[in-house]
């Protein structure tokens, strides 16, 4: 037998606490070593409701002998309110240390002791209260069992996650809000501790653009199981042991290899992402959701290759200046019942695809094609936090490129910005074309600031060539500007501090002085 189980307990000697996973319900789906751990236990402790039934208690009710000790660990409240000095939290807290001491006094008499945890001892489960309690202080050994979440995929035949998915699990007492934001960004996901909370889970769903593949699982593998697409659920009918299920994305997709989603007739979209100035740490959970959920994406190749890789989607990558193409192919696409995603870097509406796409909407062929945008983190809003706070007071935002509009509306414009003391966020300030514009630009605004007005130079922020320095309007050269940089120049109001580690920050005031 082996150590720690079953037997006369030893003098002077502390028993062994057991964690025992029992699985999500069925008996037969308990681990040789849970009902070997129970065998060996003097006592057997399980938490139960003051009804005094344990459905841990009924898993292993075939492995109970009659010379086991049993330790019903009873709650002393589960949702009512209680006149408690600590609230239900402090109510719960009392209880988990009462309840350890009970355990703790077995233990110290030399006996093992056994509690019982549905599913798996450390997920979700009344055990690991227990854990953090004890077992710094006795021998323990935790039985890892089947979860809930392992048993409805089995019930549901489907996939969770697949390849480079991300499986999220979320439990359903969170604010409406954070789940929708979770659902929305993830790829596959599992929804606990349902009951009350359906009709919240149910709408954060919806919200986030997933209710459709959302499925529903009661009682996996026990009595009184039930399977159903989550969207027909009543929620009056829906217990504390039920969960929400977001599958594979992968497993929806058609099995022959390469073969897109068929269109969907009346349900394409076009949706325009911002990808924000480099990787997935600047991506908002709405954008990756989109992202995740589209059947093409169409953009810039260098956009394009920051969006993962997904199995079924259909990628179509083109130079940066086919802008009016591109939202044109998009918006076919999109008529033909498809869900695409053109990606744009920055946000879409800042220089970017969102008025490309807007404007070829505005034909009457496209009137009925929905076109939705979805902002981005700015290029100028990731360099101003890198370098402190410039944009802190009023700024304007001009694009000193001039292929779309003349040199001289360009310097009107820099000009009247200048003039009103705005700092200034400039945009796409040269390439290998355009070389003059950046020192233009510096003599046009010397006019207006003085020559030790802060000058942010941030160039390729989130990338792997991320180069942030602070330089005088007077010193300003533009042989270190290229189209990947992005310029903040200050008001005349605009400081720089050098901090204690000696790094310079750059910050606008909020108050302007009095005339």
């Amino acid at each position: 037998m082996s150590a720690g189980m079953r037997g006369e307990p030893s003098a002077g000697t502390s028993g062994k606490l057991y964690g025992v996973g029992l699985g999500p319900g069925d008996p037969s789906l308990m681990t040789v070593r849970a009902v070997e751990a129970i065998a060996g236990a003097d006592v057997i402790a399980y938490h139960s409701a003051r009804h005094g039934r344990s459905i841990a208690r009924s898993i292993a009710a075939a492995h109970l002998r009659a010379d086991h000790v049993e330790e019903p660990l009873v709650y002393p409240l589960t949702t009512e309110t209680t006149d408690h000095p600590g609230g239900y939290q402090g109510a719960m807290d009392d209880f988990y240390t009462e309840a350890a001491a009970r355990l703790a006094a077995h233990l110290d008499a030399g006996r093992t002791v056994a509690v019982l945890a549905e599913g798996d001892p450390m997920f979700y489960g009344s055990y690991m209260h227990m854990h953090k309690r004890l077992a710094h202080r006795y021998d323990t050994e935790v039985v890892p069992g089947v979860t809930s979440v392992s048993a409805a995929a089995a019930r549901l035949g489907t996939p969770l996650a697949e390849g480079e998915e991300v499986l999220t699990i979320l439990p359903g007492t969170l604010p409406e809000e954070e789940l929708t934001a979770r659902l929305a960004a993830t790829d596959a996901a599992v929804v606990m501790k349902l009951g009350r909370t359906f009709p919240k889970v149910r709408r954060a769903l919806h919200d986030a653009g997933r209710l459709p593949e959302a499925r529903y699982v009661e009682r996996a593998t026990m009595a009184g199981e039930r399977t159903a697409p989550l969207a027909d659920v009543d929620a009056e009918s829906v217990p504390y042991f039920s969960v929400a299920v977001l599958p594979s994305r992968v497993a929806a997709l058609p099995t022959a290899a390469g073969t897109a989603p068929p269109a969907r007739a009346g349900s394409g979209e076009v949706a325009v992402v911002g990808t924000g100035p480099a990787g997935p740490l600047w991506l908002t959970p709405e954008t990756r959701g989109v992202l995740a959920a589209a059947d093409d994406l169409v953009g810039y190749t260098t956009y394009l290759d920051r969006v993962p890789v997904r199995p079924g989607q259909v990628r179509h990558g083109s130079d940066n200046r086919v802008e009016a193409e591109r939202a044109e192919f998009a918006l076919r696409l999109a008529g033909r019942g498809r869900r695409v995603a053109v990606v744009s870097g920055g946000d879409p509406g800042v220089f970017a695809m969102a008025t490309a796409v807007l404007e070829v909407a505005s034909a009457a062929e496209y009137a009925d094609v929905p076109v939705r945008v979805l902002p981005g983190v700015t290029a100028a809003n990731a360099a101003a936090a890198r370098a402190g706070a410039p944009l802190g007071h009023d700024y304007a935002v001009l694009s000193l490129s001039d292929r779309l509009k003349p040199w001289e509306v360009i310097a009107e414009r820099l000009r009247a910005a200048a003039a009103a003391d705005l700092v200034l966020a400039l945009y796409n300030p040269g390439s290998r074309s355009r070389t003059w514009q950046v020192g233009k630009a510096r003599d046009l605004l010397l006019e207006h600031r003085a020559p030790d007005t802060p000058v942010v130079l941030a160039r390729d922020v989130g990338g792997d060539g991320e180069r942030v320095r602070i330089v005088g309007l007077g010193d300003l050269d533009p042989a270190e500007v290229d189209m990947r940089t992005i310029l903040l120049v200050g008001s005349s109001q605009t400081r720089v501090v050098r901090r204690g580690d000696g790094e310079e920050v750059v910050w606008t005031p909020r108050r302007y002085p009095e005339a």
